[in-house]
Protein backbone atom coordinates (compact mmCIF):
# COMPACT_ATOMS: atom_id res chain seq x y z
CA UNK A 1 0.00 0.00 0.00
CA UNK A 2 1.06 3.38 -0.95
CA UNK A 3 1.36 6.34 1.72
CA UNK A 4 -1.32 8.45 -0.36
CA UNK A 5 -4.50 9.48 1.48
CA UNK A 6 -6.43 7.29 -1.46
CA UNK A 7 -3.50 4.46 -2.14
CA UNK A 8 -4.93 1.38 -0.50
CA UNK A 9 -5.67 -0.29 -3.67
CA UNK A 10 -2.34 0.98 -4.66
CA UNK A 11 1.02 -1.54 -4.16
CA UNK A 12 3.43 1.15 -6.24
CA UNK A 13 4.14 5.05 -6.16
CA UNK A 14 5.78 6.50 -9.43
CA UNK A 15 8.92 8.66 -9.11
CA UNK A 16 9.32 11.98 -8.18
CA UNK A 17 9.43 12.97 -11.85
CA UNK A 18 6.18 10.89 -12.22
CA UNK A 19 4.11 11.94 -9.45
CA UNK A 20 5.63 15.75 -10.85
CA UNK A 21 3.91 15.55 -13.85
CA UNK A 22 1.03 14.11 -12.26
CA UNK A 23 0.60 17.12 -9.42
CA UNK A 24 -1.62 19.82 -9.84
CA UNK A 25 -0.40 22.12 -7.26
CA UNK A 26 1.66 24.33 -9.53
CA UNK A 27 -2.23 25.46 -10.56
CA UNK A 28 -4.09 24.93 -7.21
CA UNK A 29 -1.61 26.97 -4.95
CA UNK A 30 -3.51 30.02 -6.17
CA UNK A 31 -6.42 28.14 -4.54
CA UNK A 32 -5.07 28.01 -0.88
CA UNK A 33 -7.47 30.76 0.44
CA UNK A 34 -10.63 29.08 -1.42
CA UNK A 35 -10.32 25.36 -0.95
CA UNK A 36 -9.73 26.30 2.95
CA UNK A 37 -12.93 28.46 2.74
CA UNK A 38 -14.96 25.82 1.00
CA UNK A 39 -14.02 23.06 3.94
CA UNK A 40 -14.67 25.62 6.65
CA UNK A 41 -18.59 25.93 4.91
CA UNK A 42 -18.60 22.16 4.78
CA UNK A 43 -17.36 21.10 7.96
CA UNK A 44 -20.17 23.65 9.42
CA UNK A 45 -22.95 21.83 7.24
CA UNK A 46 -21.77 18.23 8.38
CA UNK A 47 -22.19 19.65 12.10
CA UNK A 48 -25.34 21.36 11.13
CA UNK A 49 -26.49 17.72 9.36
CA UNK A 50 -25.70 15.71 12.28
CA UNK A 51 -23.41 13.84 10.17
CA UNK A 52 -20.56 14.29 12.09
CA UNK A 53 -21.03 15.75 15.98
CA UNK A 54 -20.81 19.57 16.94
CA UNK A 55 -17.88 19.44 18.76
CA UNK A 56 -16.17 17.48 15.66
CA UNK A 57 -16.74 20.06 13.48
CA UNK A 58 -15.81 23.05 15.80
CA UNK A 59 -12.84 21.11 16.02
CA UNK A 60 -12.05 20.68 12.27
CA UNK A 61 -13.06 24.37 11.82
CA UNK A 62 -10.59 25.98 14.37
CA UNK A 63 -7.82 24.02 12.35
CA UNK A 64 -8.69 24.87 9.01
CA UNK A 65 -8.31 28.20 10.37
CA UNK A 66 -5.15 27.56 12.06
CA UNK A 67 -4.23 25.68 8.59
CA UNK A 68 -4.57 28.86 6.70
CA UNK A 69 -2.89 31.17 9.28
CA UNK A 70 0.34 28.79 8.68
CA UNK A 71 -0.02 29.58 4.81
CA UNK A 72 -0.72 32.89 5.53
CA UNK A 73 2.44 33.49 7.29
CA UNK A 74 4.86 31.20 5.15
CA UNK A 75 5.20 28.78 7.70
CA UNK A 76 3.45 26.47 5.28
CA UNK A 77 3.94 25.27 1.65
CA UNK A 78 2.29 22.86 -0.72
CA UNK A 79 4.15 19.38 -1.12
CA UNK A 80 4.50 17.99 -4.36
CA UNK A 81 3.81 14.44 -2.70
CA UNK A 82 0.58 15.40 -1.82
CA UNK A 83 -0.57 16.04 -5.32
CA UNK A 84 -3.22 18.74 -4.72
CA UNK A 85 -4.45 21.54 -2.57
CA UNK A 86 -7.00 19.57 -1.46
CA UNK A 87 -5.03 16.60 -0.05
CA UNK A 88 -2.39 19.32 1.05
CA UNK A 89 -4.47 20.67 3.50
CA UNK A 90 -5.75 17.71 4.72
CA UNK A 91 -2.84 16.62 5.66
CA UNK A 92 -1.86 19.67 7.25
CA UNK A 93 -4.69 19.30 9.41
CA UNK A 94 -4.58 16.10 9.97
CA UNK A 95 -1.09 16.99 11.90
CA UNK A 96 -3.38 19.52 13.95
CA UNK A 97 -5.87 17.89 15.25
CA UNK A 98 -5.16 14.40 14.37
CA UNK A 99 -7.47 11.59 12.93
CA UNK A 100 -10.83 13.71 12.94
CA UNK A 101 -9.11 15.30 10.34
CA UNK A 102 -10.53 12.66 8.19
CA UNK A 103 -14.20 13.34 8.95
CA UNK A 104 -14.05 16.47 7.09
CA UNK A 105 -14.02 14.35 3.59
CA UNK A 106 -17.71 12.78 4.72
CA UNK A 107 -20.18 13.15 1.56
CA UNK A 108 -17.44 15.22 -0.40
CA UNK A 109 -14.91 14.15 -3.45
CA UNK A 110 -11.81 15.98 -5.01
CA UNK A 111 -13.98 16.69 -7.98
CA UNK A 112 -16.50 18.64 -6.27
CA UNK A 113 -13.90 19.95 -4.29
CA UNK A 114 -11.63 21.28 -7.06
CA UNK A 115 -14.84 22.32 -8.81
CA UNK A 116 -16.07 24.38 -5.88
CA UNK A 117 -12.97 26.21 -5.25
CA UNK A 118 -12.59 27.40 -9.22
CA UNK A 119 -16.00 28.69 -8.96
CA UNK A 120 -15.07 30.85 -6.03
CA UNK A 121 -11.40 32.16 -7.07
CA UNK A 122 -12.96 33.48 -10.25
CA UNK A 123 -16.15 34.20 -8.47
CA UNK A 124 -13.98 36.26 -5.84
CA UNK A 125 -11.68 38.03 -8.80
CA UNK A 126 -15.18 39.06 -11.43
CA UNK A 127 -15.44 42.33 -9.20
CA UNK A 128 -11.77 43.01 -9.19
CA UNK A 129 -12.19 43.02 -13.39
CA UNK A 130 -15.48 45.00 -13.56
CA UNK A 131 -13.92 47.89 -11.25
CA UNK A 132 -10.94 47.83 -13.25
CA UNK A 133 -12.86 48.65 -16.18
CA UNK A 134 -14.91 51.08 -14.82
CA UNK A 135 -12.16 53.05 -13.59
CA UNK A 136 -10.40 53.02 -17.01
CA UNK A 137 -13.64 54.23 -18.62
CA UNK A 138 -13.52 57.20 -15.94
CA UNK A 139 -9.90 57.91 -16.98
CA UNK A 140 -11.10 57.53 -20.57
CA UNK A 141 -13.75 59.48 -20.14
CA UNK A 142 -12.25 62.62 -18.43
CA UNK A 143 -9.57 62.73 -21.70
CA UNK A 144 -13.03 62.67 -23.99
CA UNK A 145 -14.48 65.54 -21.57
CA UNK A 146 -11.47 67.82 -21.96
CA UNK A 147 -11.76 67.15 -26.28
CA UNK A 148 -14.92 67.23 -26.81
CA UNK A 149 -13.95 70.08 -29.35
CA UNK A 150 -10.43 68.77 -30.30
CA UNK A 151 -10.89 68.09 -33.88
CA UNK A 152 -8.85 65.30 -35.46
CA UNK A 153 -9.60 63.33 -38.56
CA UNK A 154 -12.06 59.97 -38.73
CA UNK A 155 -10.68 57.04 -40.31
CA UNK A 156 -12.12 54.27 -42.56
CA UNK A 157 -9.98 51.98 -44.26
CA UNK A 158 -7.21 54.12 -42.67
CA UNK A 159 -7.94 56.78 -44.70
CA UNK A 160 -9.01 60.35 -44.06
CA UNK A 161 -12.72 60.34 -43.75
CA UNK A 162 -14.48 62.53 -41.83
CA UNK A 163 -13.99 65.11 -39.37
CA UNK A 164 -14.79 64.08 -35.64
CA UNK A 165 -13.49 65.12 -32.29
CA UNK A 166 -11.11 63.63 -30.30
CA UNK A 167 -13.39 62.69 -27.76
CA UNK A 168 -16.08 61.27 -29.59
CA UNK A 169 -13.31 58.58 -30.98
CA UNK A 170 -12.57 57.99 -27.57
CA UNK A 171 -16.14 57.48 -26.44
CA UNK A 172 -15.96 54.79 -29.00
CA UNK A 173 -13.59 52.66 -26.31
CA UNK A 174 -16.09 53.97 -23.78
CA UNK A 175 -19.05 51.83 -25.30
CA UNK A 176 -16.55 48.60 -26.29
CA UNK A 177 -15.65 48.35 -22.38
CA UNK A 178 -19.22 48.95 -20.81
CA UNK A 179 -20.00 45.83 -23.32
CA UNK A 180 -17.17 44.25 -21.52
CA UNK A 181 -18.52 44.96 -18.12
CA UNK A 182 -21.52 43.62 -19.09
CA UNK A 183 -20.20 40.36 -20.39
CA UNK A 184 -18.02 39.93 -17.10
CA UNK A 185 -21.11 40.77 -15.02
CA UNK A 186 -23.31 37.67 -16.91
CA UNK A 187 -20.08 35.60 -16.37
CA UNK A 188 -21.16 35.89 -12.43
CA UNK A 189 -24.36 34.35 -12.89
CA UNK A 190 -22.78 30.92 -14.11
CA UNK A 191 -20.14 31.16 -11.77
CA UNK A 192 -22.11 32.04 -8.31
CA UNK A 193 -23.21 28.28 -8.30
CA UNK A 194 -21.88 25.73 -6.21
CA UNK A 195 -20.97 22.54 -6.95
CA UNK A 196 -20.64 21.34 -3.69
CA UNK A 197 -21.71 18.17 -2.51
CA UNK A 198 -22.24 16.66 -5.73
CA UNK A 199 -19.23 14.24 -4.63
CA UNK A 200 -17.87 12.22 -7.19
CA UNK A 201 -20.20 12.59 -9.80
CA UNK A 202 -23.45 10.84 -8.70
CA UNK A 203 -24.57 13.13 -5.24
CA UNK A 204 -24.55 11.55 -1.93
CA UNK A 205 -26.01 9.25 0.72
CA UNK A 206 -25.70 11.23 3.37
CA UNK A 207 -27.99 13.69 4.56
CA UNK A 208 -26.09 16.73 3.24
CA UNK A 209 -27.85 20.19 3.16
CA UNK A 210 -26.22 21.98 -0.41
CA UNK A 211 -27.85 25.22 -0.39
CA UNK A 212 -26.37 26.03 3.50
CA UNK A 213 -22.82 25.30 1.81
CA UNK A 214 -24.27 27.63 -1.15
CA UNK A 215 -25.01 30.33 1.41
CA UNK A 216 -22.02 29.91 3.08
CA UNK A 217 -19.89 30.94 0.24
CA UNK A 218 -21.88 33.61 -1.24
CA UNK A 219 -23.24 31.39 -3.88
CA UNK A 220 -26.22 32.21 -5.50
CA UNK A 221 -27.81 28.56 -6.98
CA UNK A 222 -26.49 25.30 -6.43
CA UNK A 223 -26.37 22.90 -9.53
CA UNK A 224 -29.40 20.74 -9.69
CA UNK A 225 -27.45 18.02 -11.55
CA UNK A 226 -24.67 16.95 -9.59
CA UNK A 227 -22.83 15.47 -12.86
CA UNK A 228 -22.90 18.57 -14.21
CA UNK A 229 -21.62 20.34 -11.08
CA UNK A 230 -18.37 18.24 -11.59
CA UNK A 231 -18.51 18.66 -15.49
CA UNK A 232 -18.69 21.82 -16.41
CA UNK A 233 -16.87 24.38 -16.75
CA UNK A 234 -18.60 26.41 -19.26
CA UNK A 235 -17.85 29.70 -16.39
CA UNK A 236 -14.36 29.13 -17.51
CA UNK A 237 -14.60 29.64 -21.01
CA UNK A 238 -16.86 32.32 -20.54
CA UNK A 239 -14.30 34.13 -18.35
CA UNK A 240 -11.66 33.68 -21.41
CA UNK A 241 -14.26 34.45 -23.89
CA UNK A 242 -14.70 38.16 -22.18
CA UNK A 243 -11.06 38.67 -21.39
CA UNK A 244 -10.44 37.85 -25.26
CA UNK A 245 -13.00 40.26 -25.99
CA UNK A 246 -11.38 42.80 -23.65
CA UNK A 247 -8.42 42.41 -24.79
CA UNK A 248 -9.21 42.60 -28.24
CA UNK A 249 -10.64 46.06 -27.83
CA UNK A 250 -7.16 46.96 -25.68
CA UNK A 251 -5.26 46.05 -28.58
CA UNK A 252 -7.21 48.04 -30.88
CA UNK A 253 -6.57 50.80 -29.05
CA UNK A 254 -3.12 50.13 -28.81
CA UNK A 255 -3.00 50.12 -32.32
CA UNK A 256 -4.18 53.25 -32.49
CA UNK A 257 -1.90 55.04 -30.05
CA UNK A 258 1.01 53.43 -31.61
CA UNK A 259 -0.36 54.58 -35.01
CA UNK A 260 -0.73 58.19 -33.24
CA UNK A 261 2.59 58.70 -31.43
CA UNK A 262 4.47 58.21 -34.39
CA UNK A 263 6.70 61.03 -36.35
CA UNK A 264 4.06 60.98 -38.74
CA UNK A 265 0.95 61.40 -36.55
CA UNK A 266 2.15 63.06 -33.98
CA UNK A 267 -1.34 63.54 -32.78
CA UNK A 268 -0.46 62.31 -29.06
CA UNK A 269 2.64 62.03 -26.79
CA UNK A 270 2.84 59.25 -24.15
CA UNK A 271 4.50 60.27 -20.98
CA UNK A 272 8.14 58.61 -20.54
CA UNK A 273 7.05 56.24 -18.22
CA UNK A 274 4.99 54.58 -20.51
CA UNK A 275 7.39 54.00 -23.10
CA UNK A 276 10.92 52.64 -23.79
CA UNK A 277 14.06 54.44 -25.47
CA UNK A 278 15.93 51.70 -28.36
CA UNK A 279 19.69 50.52 -27.27
CA UNK A 280 21.55 51.86 -30.34
CA UNK A 281 19.27 54.54 -31.38
CA UNK A 282 19.16 57.31 -28.85
CA UNK A 283 16.06 59.32 -30.24
CA UNK A 284 13.50 56.77 -30.34
CA UNK A 285 10.77 56.76 -27.98
CA UNK A 286 8.43 53.44 -28.20
CA UNK A 287 5.24 53.05 -27.40
CA UNK A 288 5.69 49.20 -26.33
CA UNK A 289 3.57 49.05 -23.56
CA UNK A 290 1.11 49.24 -26.32
CA UNK A 291 2.71 47.28 -28.65
CA UNK A 292 2.63 44.45 -25.37
CA UNK A 293 -0.67 44.35 -25.04
CA UNK A 294 -0.95 43.61 -28.91
CA UNK A 295 0.98 40.87 -28.61
CA UNK A 296 -0.52 39.73 -24.85
CA UNK A 297 -4.03 39.69 -26.91
CA UNK A 298 -2.99 36.74 -28.68
CA UNK A 299 -1.83 34.79 -25.68
CA UNK A 300 -5.55 35.05 -23.83
CA UNK A 301 -7.33 33.84 -27.72
CA UNK A 302 -4.92 30.74 -27.14
CA UNK A 303 -5.68 30.25 -23.56
CA UNK A 304 -9.51 30.25 -24.82
CA UNK A 305 -8.97 28.25 -27.46
CA UNK A 306 -6.59 25.58 -25.16
CA UNK A 307 -9.50 25.30 -22.85
CA UNK A 308 -12.04 24.96 -25.32
CA UNK A 309 -9.72 21.98 -26.75
CA UNK A 310 -9.43 20.45 -23.53
CA UNK A 311 -12.92 20.42 -23.20
CA UNK A 312 -14.17 19.28 -26.55
CA UNK A 313 -13.86 15.22 -26.29
CA UNK A 314 -14.65 14.84 -23.00
CA UNK A 315 -17.04 12.13 -21.71
CA UNK A 316 -19.24 12.69 -18.41
CA UNK A 317 -17.63 13.15 -15.64
CA UNK A 318 -14.41 14.16 -14.26
CA UNK A 319 -11.42 13.73 -16.31
CA UNK A 320 -7.57 14.44 -15.45
CA UNK A 321 -7.64 16.33 -18.54
CA UNK A 322 -9.53 19.00 -16.25
CA UNK A 323 -6.26 19.59 -14.37
CA UNK A 324 -5.19 21.86 -17.08
CA UNK A 325 -8.20 24.14 -17.11
CA UNK A 326 -7.08 26.63 -14.50
CA UNK A 327 -3.45 27.74 -14.82
CA UNK A 328 -4.61 29.57 -18.23
CA UNK A 329 -8.02 31.68 -16.50
CA UNK A 330 -5.44 32.57 -13.85
CA UNK A 331 -2.67 33.88 -16.08
CA UNK A 332 -5.35 35.70 -18.21
CA UNK A 333 -6.22 37.46 -15.05
CA UNK A 334 -2.98 38.58 -14.76
CA UNK A 335 -2.71 39.73 -17.64
CA UNK A 336 -6.28 41.95 -18.18
CA UNK A 337 -5.42 43.37 -14.45
CA UNK A 338 -1.98 44.13 -15.50
CA UNK A 339 -3.29 45.87 -18.75
CA UNK A 340 -5.98 47.60 -17.61
CA UNK A 341 -3.67 49.28 -15.19
CA UNK A 342 -1.20 50.40 -17.61
CA UNK A 343 -4.09 51.74 -20.31
CA UNK A 344 -5.28 53.81 -16.94
CA UNK A 345 -2.31 55.07 -16.46
CA UNK A 346 -1.12 56.11 -19.98
CA UNK A 347 -4.06 58.34 -20.69
CA UNK A 348 -4.24 59.53 -17.33
CA UNK A 349 -1.02 61.27 -18.30
CA UNK A 350 -1.26 61.82 -22.13
CA UNK A 351 -0.70 64.36 -23.98
CA UNK A 352 -2.85 65.44 -26.47
CA UNK A 353 -1.22 67.43 -29.05
CA UNK A 354 -4.52 69.93 -30.28
CA UNK A 355 -3.20 71.95 -32.95
CA UNK A 356 -1.55 69.05 -34.81
CA UNK A 357 -4.94 66.92 -34.54
CA UNK A 358 -6.41 69.86 -36.14
CA UNK A 359 -4.11 70.70 -38.52
CA UNK A 360 -4.41 67.59 -39.89
CA UNK A 361 -8.60 67.77 -41.54
CA UNK A 362 -7.17 71.19 -43.37
CA UNK A 363 -4.91 69.40 -45.49
CA UNK A 364 -7.02 66.93 -46.52
CA UNK A 365 -10.19 66.04 -48.95
CA UNK A 366 -12.22 64.69 -45.69
CA UNK A 367 -14.49 67.35 -46.13
CA UNK A 368 -15.53 66.20 -49.69
CA UNK A 369 -19.16 64.80 -48.01
CA UNK A 370 -19.77 68.38 -46.72
CA UNK A 371 -19.58 69.19 -50.45
CA UNK A 372 -21.79 66.54 -51.78
CA UNK A 373 -24.62 66.97 -48.89
CA UNK A 374 -24.40 70.86 -49.51
CA UNK A 375 -25.57 69.77 -53.63
CA UNK A 376 -28.12 67.44 -52.40
CA UNK A 377 -29.61 69.67 -49.85
CA UNK A 378 -29.79 72.25 -52.75
CA UNK A 379 -32.08 69.49 -54.92
CA UNK A 380 -29.21 68.21 -56.57
CA UNK A 381 -29.58 63.77 -56.65
CA UNK A 382 -26.82 62.52 -54.29
CA UNK A 383 -25.52 60.37 -56.66
CA UNK A 384 -25.14 63.13 -59.09
CA UNK A 385 -23.54 65.36 -56.05
CA UNK A 386 -21.18 62.51 -55.64
CA UNK A 387 -19.65 62.26 -59.36
CA UNK A 388 -19.73 66.15 -59.22
CA UNK A 389 -17.19 66.55 -55.57
CA UNK A 390 -15.46 63.67 -56.98
CA UNK A 391 -14.27 65.52 -59.68
CA UNK A 392 -13.50 68.56 -58.06
CA UNK A 393 -11.51 65.90 -55.55
CA UNK A 394 -9.47 64.88 -58.85
CA UNK A 395 -8.68 68.24 -59.44
CA UNK A 396 -7.75 69.49 -56.29
CA UNK A 397 -5.45 65.94 -56.05
CA UNK A 398 -3.55 67.07 -58.97
CA UNK A 399 -3.57 71.11 -58.70
CA UNK A 400 -1.98 70.13 -54.85
CA UNK A 401 -5.50 72.52 -53.44
CA UNK A 402 -8.31 71.61 -51.25
CA UNK A 403 -11.73 72.28 -51.80
CA UNK A 404 -12.10 74.99 -49.06
CA UNK A 405 -9.03 76.56 -50.68
CA UNK A 406 -10.28 76.39 -54.68
CA UNK A 407 -11.68 79.72 -55.90
CA UNK A 408 -15.38 79.82 -55.85
CA UNK A 409 -15.22 80.33 -59.99
CA UNK A 410 -13.61 76.61 -60.00
CA UNK A 411 -16.56 75.36 -57.72
CA UNK A 412 -18.93 76.71 -60.18
CA UNK A 413 -17.54 75.22 -62.87
CA UNK A 414 -18.84 71.82 -61.64
CA UNK A 415 -22.37 73.08 -59.93
CA UNK A 416 -23.71 76.68 -61.36
CA UNK A 417 -25.65 75.70 -57.18
CA UNK A 418 -22.55 76.43 -55.59
CA UNK A 419 -22.16 79.83 -53.45
CA UNK A 420 -19.72 81.34 -51.88
CA UNK A 421 -21.77 79.83 -48.46
CA UNK A 422 -19.94 76.67 -49.20
CA UNK A 423 -16.32 78.05 -47.49
CA UNK A 424 -18.31 78.05 -44.36
CA UNK A 425 -19.31 74.69 -45.01
CA UNK A 426 -16.12 73.28 -45.86
CA UNK A 427 -14.65 74.34 -42.75
CA UNK A 428 -13.97 70.91 -40.67
CA UNK A 429 -15.92 72.44 -37.13
CA UNK A 430 -18.63 73.15 -39.10
CA UNK A 431 -18.81 69.61 -40.56
CA UNK A 432 -18.10 68.18 -37.22
CA UNK A 433 -21.48 70.72 -35.64
CA UNK A 434 -23.90 69.78 -38.39
CA UNK A 435 -23.61 66.30 -37.44
CA UNK A 436 -26.02 66.86 -34.63
CA UNK A 437 -27.75 62.93 -35.00
CA UNK A 438 -28.36 61.02 -31.96
CA UNK A 439 -24.73 59.13 -31.39
CA UNK A 440 -22.95 62.05 -33.56
CA UNK A 441 -19.95 63.93 -33.69
CA UNK A 442 -21.31 67.48 -32.63
CA UNK A 443 -19.92 68.75 -29.43
CA UNK A 444 -23.72 68.84 -28.53
CA UNK A 445 -23.85 64.76 -29.10
CA UNK A 446 -20.75 64.21 -27.34
CA UNK A 447 -21.51 66.28 -24.33
CA UNK A 448 -24.77 64.14 -24.26
CA UNK A 449 -22.81 61.02 -25.09
CA UNK A 450 -20.45 62.03 -22.00
CA UNK A 451 -23.05 62.62 -19.59
CA UNK A 452 -24.94 59.13 -20.42
CA UNK A 453 -21.87 57.36 -19.94
CA UNK A 454 -20.89 59.36 -16.55
CA UNK A 455 -24.18 58.63 -14.67
CA UNK A 456 -23.90 54.48 -15.65
CA UNK A 457 -20.68 55.14 -14.12
CA UNK A 458 -22.17 56.88 -11.04
CA UNK A 459 -20.39 60.48 -11.82
CA UNK A 460 -16.79 61.46 -12.94
CA UNK A 461 -14.92 60.53 -9.35
CA UNK A 462 -11.37 59.45 -10.53
CA UNK A 463 -9.65 58.43 -7.09
CA UNK A 464 -8.44 55.14 -8.58
CA UNK A 465 -9.44 51.72 -8.15
CA UNK A 466 -9.01 49.83 -4.75
CA UNK A 467 -8.81 46.87 -6.98
CA UNK A 468 -5.33 47.23 -8.48
CA UNK A 469 -3.91 45.62 -5.52
CA UNK A 470 -5.66 42.30 -6.57
CA UNK A 471 -3.55 42.39 -9.94
CA UNK A 472 -2.19 39.03 -9.66
CA UNK A 473 -2.87 35.61 -8.36
CA UNK A 474 0.17 35.22 -6.68
CA UNK A 475 -0.96 37.49 -3.70
CA UNK A 476 -1.88 34.27 -1.81
CA UNK A 477 0.49 33.49 0.56
CA UNK A 478 2.24 30.07 -1.03
CA UNK A 479 5.21 28.70 -2.39
CA UNK A 480 6.06 25.34 -4.41
CA UNK A 481 8.26 23.08 -2.34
Amino acid sequence: MTDKLWGGRFTETGSDRVQAYGASIAADQYMIAEDIQASIAHAKMLGQQAIITATEATQIVAGLQAVRADFESGVATLQIAQEDVHMNVEVLLTEKIGPVAGKLHTARSRNDQVATDFHLWVANRLPHIIEAIKQFQKTLLQVATDNQATLMPGYTHLQHAQPVTFGFHLLAYVGMLTRDVERFEFNMKHTKVSPLGAAALAGTTFAIDRTMTADLLGFDDVYHNAMDAVSDRDFAIEFLQSAAILMMHLSRLSEELILWSSYEFGFVTLSDAYATGSSIMPQKKNADFAELTRGKTGRVYGELMGLMTVMKGLPLAYNKDMQEDKQGVFETYTTIMDALFVFDGMFATLQVNRDVMSESTHNDFSNATELADYLANKGLAFREAHAIVGQLVLQGIQAQVNLQDMPLDELQKASELITDDVYQILQPMTAVERRTSFGGTAVTEVSKQIKFYQEQLGGMSNEGSNCWGDRIQRDCFMAVT
